[in-house]
């Protein structure tokens, strides 16, 4: 999962992008209501962690453009203001949720989680997928039962296929969607963790099918055989 965050701290927003990269997310950062609105136009984020207190455009006139142009992404606020009208300004102009400065990194992650599980309809931290199942918040997986090794970049690639089955995928978007700004992977390298990831998958049914020139698509998950 991808996250923007937003904020003009540096030594903070770095030490916030460390913490969610070492949860398993993707996440880069800005120091603007400017910049925050460039990336934005051009690239795809799950979730927005966004401070209040921004020079220029601030946090909550960034939020109402963003929803004024019917921007869905899920937005959890940072704010070091105790006003209670600044909170409830932010709720009613379409925050999801917000943190008062300072807060703790393990409520931050326990924000992150509830919010990307609420962005794909799911009440808990496990997802499903025919004999594949993912635990999000601990970083495990099993498939048919037993436990399966996922190393980073795999599970970033099997989540974002996960979370648009039957569509294909650029190697493009893929790369774009589990990389950093400061990271880079080639897509001949994409190319290889789908390799390995159908080795891992396919001899329990689950297969990515490759469209020539366009991208990759993971594949209805098989149905569970009918009792005899």
């Amino acid at each position: 999962m991808r996250i923007l965050i937003v904020e003009d701290d540096p030594l903070l927003a770095d030490g916030v992008a460390q913490l969610l990269r070492g949860a398993g997310f993707t996440a880069d950062y800005v120091g603007s209501g400017e910049q925050a609105e460039a990336a934005l136009a051009t690239e795809t984020f799950d979730l927005m962690v966004l401070d209040i207190g921004l020079p220029g455009i601030d946090g909550l006139e960034l939020l109402s453009r963003l929803r004024a142009r019917h921007n869905p992404i899920h937005v959890l606020m940072l704010t070091a203001r105790d006003a209670l009208n600044e909170r409830v300004r932010g709720l009613n102009l379409g925050a999801d949720d917000y943190l008062t400065k300072p807060f703790a990194a393990v409520e931050l992650l326990a924000r992150v989680q509830a919010l990307l599980r609420r962005s794909r309809g799911q009440g808990g931290n496990r997802r499903d997928y025919g004999p594949l199942t993912l635990d999000q918040d601990a970083h495990r997986a099993w498939l048919l039962g037993h436990p399966l090794d996922l190393p980073r970049r795999e599970w970033g690639i099997l989540q974002f296929l996960l979370d648009h089955p039957e569509r294909v995928l650029s190697k493009e978007r893929i790369v774009a969607a589990v990389c950093s700004w400061d990271q880079d992977m080639s897509e001949n390298a994409v190319e290889v963790y789908i390799s390995r990831l159908r080795t891992k998958l396919e001899p329990a049914g689950i297969r990515i099918r490759t469209v020539r020139g366009l991208g990759y698509m993971l594949e209805n998950p098989p149905h569970d055989p009918k009792p005899a």
